[in-house]
């Protein structure tokens, strides 16, 4: 893979990454409820999932799932379904003592649902599969390594995505403390579960063009 080529594809992968979504959004509620460790679990969930679409759009199972409508719409259901789940659990969540939240910042259930949660949402919109899809048609050389160029695509993505969603965790948690102070908590509960409400509706709404 020559630079040229290499620099477009930074460029693409970073306005992707770099544009809020659900996944960052998710990452900045843990953070801001379990801590920096809380945050990063999220993230590693999340960003395994999009890991794992990406090399499906790469090696070409992605094109099956693109094209076949009944797989496009149950992905993009579920993940709707999903999404507005975390939503009214955010409307229904109480603002607890940050200490006490933070001491069981440290807990491996706590870590694992922060892991699950994040893996399905990062999994969650089909529309990453259409995208990576058609995408990698425009950078990759048929004549080059295909696995290295594959691990040039993935390396990419993968620093470029959790850096961005690290960027999220270190504002949750630096903003924890001001929304722990005078029931901030509480309109931030609703803030974060409207906007995945609407995350879900918009995605249930959307279709596989781009």
């Amino acid at each position: 893979m020559d630079i040229n080529t290499w620099v477009m594809y930074f460029l693409s992968v970073l306005v992707l990454t770099a544009s809020p979504g659900p996944s960052a959004l998710f990452c900045m509620t843990r953070a801001v409820s379990t801590g920096t460790l809380g945050g990063f679990i999220a993230a590693l969930g999340s960003l395994i999932a999009i890991t794992l679409i990406l090399t499906l759009s790469f090696t070409g199972l992605g094109v099956l799932i693109a094209t076949s409508e009944l797989a496009f719409t149950l992905v993009k259901y579920l993940g709707a379904v999903y999404l507005i789940y975390l939503g009214v659990q955010s409307f229904r969540s109480k603002a607890d003592n940050l200490a006490k939240v933070e001491a069981n910042s440290s807990n491996k259930r706590l870590l694992t649902d922060n892991f699950i949660q994040g893996f399905i949402v990062g999994a969650s919109n089909p529309k990453a599969i259409v995208f990576f899809t058609a995408l990698f048609p425009q950078f990759i050389n048929p004549n080059g390594s295909l696995l290295s160029q594959y691990s040039i695509f993935a390396i990419t993505f993968i620093l470029l995505e959790l850096s961005w969603l690290m960027f999220y965790v270190v504002l949750g948690v630096k903003s924890s403390n001001w929304l722990y102070r005078n029931n901030r908590m509480r309109l931030f509960n609703k803030l974060t579960g409207s906007v995945f409400i609407s995350a879900g509706t918009l995605l249930s709404l959307s279709n596989r063009n781009y």
